[in-house]
């Protein structure tokens, strides 16, 4: 197998978890450099499966979910009574609250990890790491 990186240099261990593909663990949030790292979140989100959705979440908010009316009572829908579709889109909301969570570091993790839905906690890290929010 021919290797993008050349065999023989010195790679470094960046180098060689991008040729194995070590994707388990999202960016970790470098204070000082907030831009880069939302982009490599973004990039880290898309590379999911269901990328899409996630990005969703985090743009557009959570799925709202359906309604029904049983017996003249208005009710939202339990889960085993979603759509495939809306199964995926649920279950990409948390991945993606999850997944940002991760990439915090245990300072600002603390200061949001009440917060459940992920376009929220985006914009709120965003904020602070922009000067929006004192902690």
């Amino acid at each position: 197998m021919d290797s993008i990186i050349p065999l023989g240099q010195k790679n470094t261990l960046v180098e060689y978890m991008i040729l194995s593909g070590a994707d388990n663990r999202p960016p970790m949030l470098d204070k000082d450099m907030y831009d880069s790292w939302k982009s490599r979140m973004e990039l880290y989100m898309q590379n999911r499966e269901h990328g899409r959705m996630i990005l969703e979440s985090v743009e557009h908010g959570p799925l709202i979910w359906p309604i029904v009316e049983e017996n003249g009572v208005t009710r939202t829908k339990k889960y085993a009574e979603l759509s495939a579709a809306e199964k995926i889109q649920a279950d990409c909301d948390m991945k993606v609250t999850n997944i940002i969570l991760q990439g915090l570091p245990a300072d600002i993790y603390s200061l949001f990890n009440h917060h459940i839905v992920a376009k929220d906690l985006w914009e709120r890290v965003q904020l602070l790491m922009q000067g929006g929010i004192t902690s």
